[in-house]
């Protein structure tokens, strides 16, 4: 019988659990020291997620969820990268609602100092190439923004700054494009993209199949997730993880 997607997710996770970490959280300061000096791992992902509401279907912590998986799965094809600590909090201020209890909002300019701090300490740490990245659509500019300015400020040192927004913005673009071309609705919160990725990443444990329902003014969907599948969230996942290591890869390799 040939096993299923759901029946595949959890030796995947223990491949990647069995591999060598390259989550500094769960690295100690003696493997990172080497990872840096000895294996030319001078890269560092700092990619932010999200604490918001997703409807009455989707666990609110998905954006740090998919962020950390995507953040993982990118540095290991990169070969030279580690992973910060993901960032739980963005500006997430239009999901705050008592009728949707849960979000978490970081105002942008709080958003953007607590960034700046993250990428001060990594270059202390040794690190000469330091990547933003968000999963979430609130704070974009906000890192776009502030990676000009940090790269400005580090490039004296041999320190470059730079914002991936293949991740989110072109990922979700062309996913929606191929959503289109196969007769599939289009969402902007909660929808079929998201859904279906946390159903791969992570099955009932995040997403509630039982409460799918089409988004209206009440639920705090935008969109209709009722169609969302693993093997779609296979699908954005993997394009999140192609489009981040090729941008990555070209800006890196543009400084030279």
């Amino acid at each position: 019988m040939k096993p299923t997607l759901a029946f595949l997710l959890p030796i995947s996770l223990c491949l990647a659990q069995s591999a060598d970490p390259v989550e500094i959280e769960r690295m100690t300061h003696a493997e990172i020291h080497d990872a840096i000096h000895k294996f030319g791992k001078t890269t560092v992902l700092i990619y932010n997620g999200g604490t918001e509401q997703r409807g009455p279907h989707a666990v609110l912590g998905g954006h740090t969820f998919m962020a950390r998986r995507t953040a993982e799965a990118i540095a290991r094809r990169l070969g030279n990268a580690l992973v910060a600590p993901v960032l739980a909090f963005s500006p997430a201020g239009s999901h705050l609602n008592p009728k949707w209890p849960g979000s978490v909002d970081l105002a942008p300019d709080l958003y953007s100092k607590v960034n700046e701090a993250v990428v001060a300490s990594m270059v202390t740490n040794g690190f000469r190439n330091v990547i933003l990245m968000g999963d979430h659509g609130g704070g974009q500019k906000e890192l776009a923004d502030l990676a000009r300015a940090l790269n400005t400020r580090y490039t004296p040192q041999g320190v470059h700054v730079y914002f991936c927004g293949s991740v989110y913005d072109k990922a979700r673009v062309d996913f929606n494009a191929w959503l289109k071309q196969h007769q599939l609705p289009v969402g902007t919160h909660a929808s079929i993209p998201d859904t279906s990725e946390l159903m791969y990443l992570g099955g009932e444990a995040y997403v509630r199949k039982n409460r799918l329902v089409t988004g209206s003014p009440d639920n705090g969907i935008v969109g209709d997730p009722r169609p969302a599948t693993p093997e779609l969230g296979k699908r954005v996942f993997d394009m999140k993880v192609d489009y981040g290591v090729e941008e990555i890869r070209r800006l890196i390799a543009g400084k030279r």
